[in-house]
């Protein structure tokens, strides 16, 4: 129960996006499979329209993937712009076997994570100074009584860009990226057991920060 909530708190982030146009773009064009390859064999020949149109496509939905790694707006536009190179750089590569949408969302994913790991050391490593003391059994308790639906999709990613790079970077690969916690040690260089205690302690501090905005807005 604990997981659905939080999908659906995430669901949020892709309705207040400011970039309506582009998340309500026709992006069955881009999945269909033939005008796929019209549009990506126009970037390899480095036509300029074709690479506008596969930009307004994903610039949207990409940004807000980078905001959920990342700590400003600033910032996320920095990872999104690397990402978009790499996505030209290895757009040879896609082999049109399932969603290309897939595929571009992981080498943004991975763009965010390697921001991360080259702007600290450690940064995925436990940061206990940042910890909140709470029972699981409560935790879990109060994270399914919360009333997290109606809540606006800005305030929801504002949360999760609190937590720190430990927590945000266990919480979205988990939840949102459905990763398995031995994938995530392989991809943050950490033991499962981290990865585990770092998503625990992700949601406990996530509770927290949501708790104080729901007091403020009611307030």
């Amino acid at each position: 129960m604990c997981v659905i909530i939080y999908k659906k708190l995430i669901d949020y982030f892709f309705e207040a996006t400011e970039f309506e146009s582009s998340r309500h773009a026709n992006i069955k064009n881009v999945e269909n499979k033939e005008k796929l390859k019209e549009i990506i064999a126009g970037c390899l020949r480095n036509d300029r329209k074709a690479q506008q149109e596969l930009f307004k496509f994903f610039y949207g939905r990409m940004l807000t993937v980078c905001m959920r790694y990342t700590n400003d707006r600033d910032t996320a536009q920095e990872v999104l712009q690397e990402g978009f190179i790499k996505v030209f750089e290895k757009l040879k590569t896609f082999d049109y076997n399932g969603s290309f949408e897939g595929w571009v969302r992981r080498i943004f994913v991975n763009t965010s994570i390697d921001y991360i790991r080259k702007s600290k050391k450690d940064p995925f490593l436990t940061d206990n100074d940042n910890d909140f003391k709470l029972g699981a059994e409560n935790l879990m308790e109060d994270l399914e009584d919360m009333e997290v639906f109606d809540l606006k999709a800005e305030i929801a990613l504002d949360a999760i860009q609190q937590l720190s790079p430990a927590y945000r970077s266990v919480f979205n690969l988990y939840v949102l990226e459905d990763y398995s916690h031995k994938e995530i040690a392989e991809i943050l260089g950490i033991s499962e057991g981290t990865s585990k205690s770092n998503l625990s302690k992700a949601k406990v501090n996530l509770q927290k920060i949501l708790e104080q905005k729901f007091a403020n807005l009611r307030g």
